[in-house]
């Protein structure tokens, strides 16, 4: 079996208010935890420049084997911001004209006929936003539907302004519900591509990514975990549109984790998008994993990502389903499992027990990802061991 010794790995987050620095910090952690669990060393290295993307090397080693490997984190923290921080109002607002583009654009219509848990989760801010503004609005108005004289609005609408502001919204953050507004503004952008701050950061994401594939390296694994993954799907596409041949000769690991590509694929208008991932699909330097989960209900599970974006021809991506309950202890995925977000997560979260996945090992470990596409995680490194 060949072992990877060097490997360059370009890694997109999900939607998070995380920049780059606080990626490679839960990547060390996660790395830690891994390292526990299979029995190796590894070493996560400082920033190595202020520039972006964030970058820095991680070496692991066991008795059987060792790796080089340099880490560049292509956050997207700058667009999540942007989103997140804008006024109460503008942000609810803009949010519910992100969902009637959605619905618009037909994305909804697709999200329930290919995965309704999708589904679900698209309708749920919204949906829980209206209900504490009828909530509210039934607050204000009791004297009115009391038959109470009309100042007495005097206390009704102050009371239903605290309930709203102290009580309802409080309450969603535990749903994280304006959060994911944002998340749904920013499917939008991407699949339209109409705004130029996306794409001004998408430019400088691959000439960086262009910089970081012509390193040396025996693999090369893009990896995206939810909306990273779209923006993945952009900037790769946007290279090999430019540079078909660029990654000729390149052994290329195309790794979606809890993939959202069809978040924003599936909207009418992501002719662009779509377009990439053909592109991705199409190249023959290219294996394409998605790795997929039963109880993460936010993607599009069992869903071949690339058909479904129009290229039934192309070779269709490799799908490895595993079990979060079988990469954590019983305690502590009884702690996390009503969570979903968590859940979803735990795609590039360390791991309590050896699995048949293991996002430390794929980006910093020495098998090929086609030997984790197989699942063959723990037979080879049984074998070199």
């Amino acid at each position: 079996m060949e072992l990877i010794r060097k490997r360059v790995v370009l890694h997109f987050p999900g939607f998070e208010p995380l920049d780059g620095r606080a990626q490679r910090a839960r990547y060390e952690r996660s790395a830690k935890q891994s390292a526990a669990a299979w029995n190796y060393a590894v070493e996560t290295g400082d920033a190595e420049t202020s520039d972006y993307p964030l970058r820095f090397t991680v070496h692991a080693n066991a008795p059987a084997w060792q790796t080089e490997n340099t880490i560049h984190i292509f956050d997207h923290d700058e667009l999540v911001q942007s989103l997140r921080n804008k006024p109460l109002a503008r942000r609810m607002a803009d949010g519910f004209a992100a969902a009637a583009r959605i619905i618009a654009d037909g994305a909804m219509t697709g999200y329930f006929r290919h995965a309704w848990r999708f589904g679900l989760f698209f309708i749920f801010p919204f949906l829980l936003m209206m209900l504490g503004m009828l909530l509210t609005a039934a607050i204000a108005l009791l004297p009115v539907g009391a038959g109470f004289a009309a100042w007495h609005l005097v206390w009704s609408l102050p009371l239903a302004g605290i309930f709203f502001a102290f009580v309802f919204l409080p309450f969603t953050e535990r749903f994280h519900t304006l959060h994911l507004f944002a998340d749904w503004e920013m499917a939008v952008g991407l699949g339209h591509m109409n705004r130029p701050q996306f794409q001004d950061f998408l430019e400088r994401c691959a000439l960086a990514a262009r910089a970081a594939l012509a390193e040396e390296a025996d693999e090369y694994v893009i990896s995206s975990h939810s909306m990273g993954s779209s923006v993945a799907a952009h900037v790769l596409g946007m290279l090999l549109e430019r540079e078909p041949g660029l990654l000729h000769g390149k052994r290329v690991v195309f790794a979606s984790l809890g993939s959202a590509v069809l978040q924003c694929a599936l909207l009418k208008s992501a002719t662009l998008l779509r377009s990439r991932v053909g592109a991705i699909a199409r190249n023959p330097a290219v294996f394409w994993l998605d790795v997929q989960c039963l109880t993460d209900a936010i993607h599009f599970y069992k869903v071949p990502v690339v058909a479904v974006s129009g290229h039934a021809d192309a070779p269709q991506a490799k799908m490895l389903f595993i079990r979060v309950k079988q990469m954590l202890t019983p305690e502590h995925y009884k702690k996390i499992k009503l969570d979903f977000l968590r859940v979803h997560r735990q795609y590039v979260l360390g791991p309590d027990l050896q699995a048949s996945f293991d996002f430390t090992l794929l980006t910093s470990g020495p098998l090929a990802g086609t030997v984790m596409a197989d699942g063959a995680l723990k037979s080879g490194l049984a074998e070199i061991s």
